[in-house]
C-alpha cells in the first residue's frame, strides 16, 4: 500500500478475509491510470457506458450519489465542503488481484519492463515502519441535535402523510482547515473494523478511507447480486451482554420492516433487468457480526440475458435502496430537502468492473473522505426512518456507527 501512493490513481479493495459466500478475490490493488473518466451527472452513465466498452478491460472508480440526477429529474443544492467529481473511473496501468496465498500481477504491455523493480520496490516499501502519525481534529456537526429531532419530525410527518414509507436521513460530521495522512488513517479506520468492503482510494488530492460493511450490487456472469443492509445492534465484550444485543436486533420488529421495505425495492430495482421470474430472495434478515457491530443483511439474486448490457445494471438500480427509501424517487426528493450536506462520493458506490463485464461495487458508508487541497475531512452516518421511529434511538444508532470515524479523527 505505501509504494502506491506515489501514483495519482489508487484503488484498494480488501475484503479484509471475512467469509463470505459471494467473493472473487481477498484484495485489489488497481494503480496508474493510462485513460480515465471523470465527469458531473449528466449523460454520466451513458458516457460510462462508451468508457467502458471502449476500453474493454478492467477499469476502477465510483459513482457518486448524485448521479441519481442523471436517472431522474433530481437535483442536489446542498453545500459541498469536498468537491469530487460525480463520477470517476480509470484504466489501470498496473493490477494486482490477491486470493488465497497468490497474487496475480497484470501490467499493461507499455510497462511490463517495471514488473521486476516493482517488486523489489514493494518488498522495500512494505519493510519500512509506517509513519502512524496521531490525527488531533477537532470534529464539527453540520446539524446539531435539537434540528435533527426536528428535521426527523418532518420526515415523520411525511410518513405518516404517506408520502414515503422509509427514508435514510444522513447528517455529516465535518473538520476545515485539516491535514490527515490518508494512507495511516485508512490503516487505523480498518484495523478497528476489519469489514469486508474496505476501500482506500485515491483520485488526485481527493481521498477516501472506507470501513464499509456492505455490498452494493455484485454480477458473477448473468447473476446478480444485491446485500442491503438494514438493521444495526452495538456490540458488548461481554459475550452474554453481546448475544443478548444480537437476539434483540433479530427479534425488533421495525428493524426488521426496515430491511424487508428496502428488500422490496431492490426486487424491483432488480426485476428491470432481470429473466422473468429470477428474482428471488436468498437471504431474509441474517444477522452478521462485524467487529463493531451486527447488521441485519438480506441478499436479492436475479438473473439477466447474457447481452445485457453491465452498466444497465448498475443504472437501473443506482442509488441503492439502503441508501434513499421506498417510495425511491418520493424518498430522495425528501432526503434532498432536509439534509444540509450534497452527499457526494458518501452513499455512492466504489469497485470495479471487469474486461468480461462482471462487476463488484460497496456501499460507501463508515467512511472519512478527504479532499487535500481544500483542507476538508467529513464522515457522514444516517439511519432509516420509518412510521416507528424513535428520533432520540436514531440519533444514538448514528453516534455507535459514527464511533470508528470519530475514533480515528480525534484521537
Amino acid at each position: 500500500m505505501t509504494w502506491s501512493q506515489q501514483f495519482d490513481d489508487v484503488v484498494w479493495l480488501d475484503s479484509n478475509q471475512y467469509q463470505q459466500q459471494y467473493s472473487n478475490f481477498d484484495a485489489v490493488l488497481a494503480v496508474d491510470a493510462f485513460t480515465g473518466l471523470q465527469t458531473d451527472y449528466h449523460n454520466a452513465f451513458e458516457q460510462l457506458k462508451e468508457y467502458q466498452s471502449l476500453t474493454n478491460d478492467w477499469i476502477f472508480g465510483y459513482l457518486s450519489y448524485d448521479l441519481k440526477n442523471d436517472v431522474e429529474q433530481l437535483q442536489s443544492n446542498n453545500f459541498d465542503g469536498l468537491g469530487f467529481p460525480d463520477l470517476y473511473f480509470f484504466q489501470p496501468k498496473k493490477l494486482f488481484l490477491f486470493k488465497d496465498d497468490t497474487v496475480t500481477m497484470q501490467y499493461l504491455k507499455m510497462v511490463d519492463d517495471e514488473f521486476d523493480s516493482d517488486l523489489k520496490a514493494i518488498c522495500h516499501f512494505e519493510d519500512e515502519e509506517r509513519s502512524n502519525l496521531p490525527n488531533d481534529i477537532k470534529i464539527h456537526l453540520r446539524i446539531h441535535k435539537d434540528e435533527y429531532f426536528n428535521k426527523i419530525e418532518t420526515m415523520l410527518q411525511h410518513i405518516h402523510r404517506g408520502d414515503i414509507y422509509e427514508a435514510n436521513f444522513c447528517q455529516e460530521f465535518y473538520a476545515d482547515n485539516t491535514t490527515i495522512n490518508p494512507l495511516d488513517t485508512y490503516k487505523k479506520l480498518n484495523a478497528i473494523s476489519r469489514p469486508p468492503f474496505a476501500t482506500f482510494l485515491k483520485c488526485n488530492d481527493k481521498y477516501l478511507l472506507s470501513a464499509s460493511p456492505e455490498r452494493y450490487i455484485k454480477k458473477e456472469g448473468t447473476k446478480i447480486i444485491s446485500q442491503p443492509i438494514k438493521g444495526t445492534a452495538k456490540r458488548d465484550a461481554d459475550y452474554i451482554m453481546d448475544s443478548i444485543l444480537k437476539h434483540d436486533l433479530i427479534a425488533d420488529q421495525k428493524e426488521r420492516s426496515e430491511n424487508v421495505m428496502i428488500v422490496d425495492l431492490v426486487r424491483n430495482d432488480l426485476s428491470l433487468t432481470a429473466k422473468k421470474g429470477s428474482v428471488k430472495v436468498e437471504e431474509l434478515c441474517q444477522i452478521y457480526t462485524f467487529n463493531q457491530v451486527h447488521q441485519m443483511i438480506s441478499t436479492v439474486t436475479s438473473e439477466v440475458e447474457a447481452d445485457t448490457n453491465p452498466i444497465d445494471i448498475i443504472k437501473t438500480t443506482f442509488p441503492m435502496g439502503s441508501m434513499t427509501g421506498a417510495p425511491k424517487i418520493s424518498a430522495m426528493t425528501i432526503i434532498e430537502d432536509l439534509e444540509e450536506t450534497k452527499r457526494g462520493l458518501y452513499s455512492g458506490a466504489v469497485g470495479y468492473i471487469s474486461p468480461e463485464g462482471n462487476f463488484d461495487f460497496n456501499v460507501v458508508i463508515r467512511s472519512i473522505i478527504y479532499n487535500e487541497t481544500n483542507k476538508y475531512v467529513s464522515y457522514s452516518v444516517g439511519g432509516a426512518i420509518t412510521a416507528k421511529s424513535d428520533p432520540l434511538k436514531e440519533y444514538e444508532e448514528c453516534l455507535v456507527k459514527a464511533k470508528a470515524m470519530r475514533t480515528v479523527l480525534e484521537g
